[in-house]
């Protein structure tokens, strides 16, 4: 089956030009600059026009957290997919807090199934990290995973690593790419004791910020920089979420020559702390958002390279889940169906470029998990693209929202753009609104290492 993209508006690898793209069966096989005449169809079966819409890689987002197994009233692969491909998330990372962890190489071939008979996307599904399992970790096949994950702060989940000995030998046995969730868990707890002193257990999501500090993520983001230069490990910072912890990281070389990268999620580059009293627990993330300051100087690491890729943390919970103080409300929330657009409004108020935010959110997820045939619009790679339209507004509201939580920190708000059209490996996944009839055929991401 040959399907013509026709006259689209094209941004891949630092260029905007008009053009068209043949997609032949799984792949591209043809990219053609310019415009095409209305009755050239290049001997295709099928004919999408696309005068007006914006054409680019689909996103790779390496890190969300879809719930399965065992959280499954919150969310599944099979529902946070299908709001991922309503977003033009091609790809994803799942993370390995689930109930039961993915801290076993059983329990990761268990997630990889269901990601085979359920997901709308391609998929893969990192490793987890804990106190004890080293000689798990090292029956991984890197090729299938995009890296362990460890929580060197504690989260959702039970799987903090602490233990200095376990750190050291992970760090300096390991071969695979190390990710991880840096918050100082000691200072966290200070902080946290300091404030119920001083104003009592009811403490509101204004504390948020002042208990998961700066210094908590500073301290930890540093420590782990320091352990990963000592022993030469590959480490991917995930989530920076203050100015503070952008001078541990280097602008200097390229992504692909970089041992340390870092990663932004969404939220933190569109929220700030000032938004606590409008969205309350809804944007309660940990890392937590912060101060103005620290989102300004996020945006300028995305422009300057000093982070290398845009995520989202994907994260859902049951709003009723959310309620309560600032030490009780679950920290997340759904963002990746509307992850893509934010991007955008962003772009048009002058933040970032268009060609920026193809790169961060496809490009270069691509290049630094060597993920083989994807993110990029060449002839020979998997055709997973989306069309967006910049005169077609979307308002975010209950009855479009696909995550299975059925809300989003984005209820109300209107995008300047949506989503016209999604493909996955070539097979149309969403187009105006609404879901293919039928699951698109995914792959499992191989990581070409």
């Amino acid at each position: 089956m040959k399907i013509l993209l026709r006259n689209a508006l094209i941004t891949n690898e630092g260029k905007t030009f008009p053009g068209s793209v043949m997609i032949d069966g799984a792949f591209i096989s043809r990219i053609i600059e310019g415009e095409l005449p209305a009755d050239d169809n290049l001997s295709a079966d099928e004919v999408i026009e696309c005068s007006g819409l914006r054409l680019f890689p689909g996103c790779i987002d390496d890190q969300v957290h879809f719930r399965e197994p065992g959280l499954t009233h919150k969310a599944t692969i099979a529902s946070e997919s299908r709001a991922a491909v309503a977003g033009g998330v091609t790809s994803f990372m799942d993370m390995p807090n689930t109930n039961p962890p993915t801290t076993t190489w059983e329990r990761l071939l268990e997630k990889r199934q269901i990601g085979a008979d359920t997901a709308w996307a391609n998929y893969g599904f990192f490793f987890g990290g804990t106190n004890d399992n080293i000689d798990e970790i090292k029956r991984v096949d890197k090729h299938l995973v995009p890296g362990l994950k460890l929580f060197l702060g504690s989260s959702t989940g039970n799987m903090l690593v602490d233990n200095k000995e376990t750190l050291e030998k992970i760090f300096g046995e390991c071969d695979l790419l190390i990710a991880t969730h840096c918050e100082k868990e000691e200072i966290i707890r200070a902080n946290k004791e300091h404030y119920k002193a001083k104003y009592g257990n009811d403490l509101d999501i204004h504390f948020h910020p002042l208990i998961r500090s700066e210094e908590a993520c500073y301290r930890s983001s540093a420590e782990a920089v320091e352990l990963a230069e000592r022993m030469n490990a590959r480490l991917h910072i995930l989530h920076l979420s203050t100015e503070k912890e952008l001078s541990l990281f280097r602008n200097d070389i390229p992504t692909v020559q970089k041992r340390i990268t870092s990663e932004v999620c969404v939220h933190h580059l569109w929220f700030s702390d000032t938004d606590y009293g409008r969205l309350g627990n809804r944007i309660k993330w940990n890392p937590a958002i912060k101060k103005e300051s620290d989102r300004e100087a996020l945006r300028a690491a995305v422009r300057n390279g000093r982070i290398d890729i845009i995520a989202t943390d994907h994260a859902p919970h049951l709003l009723r889940e959310k309620e309560g103080s600032c030490l009780q409300a679950a920290s997340g929330g759904p963002l990746v169906q509307h992850s893509l657009l934010a991007l955008l409004e962003l772009c048009n108020q002058g933040i970032f470029s268009i060609e920026e935010i193809v790169s961060k959110t496809a490009h270069i997820p691509a290049t630094l998990f060597a993920i083989e045939k994807r993110g990029y619009i060449r002839p020979g790679y998997y055709a997973d693209l989306v069309l967006v339209d910049p005169s077609s507004p979307l308002t975010v509201s209950a009855d479009n929202i696909l995550s299975l939580c059925g809300w989003s920190p984005f209820e109300g708000f209107t995008f300047s753009h949506s989503v016209a059209y999604t493909f996955v490996n070539g097979c149309l996944a969403y187009a105006k609104g609404r879901l293919a009839e039928s699951r698109p055929t995914v792959h499992p991401l191989f990581f070409n290492r």
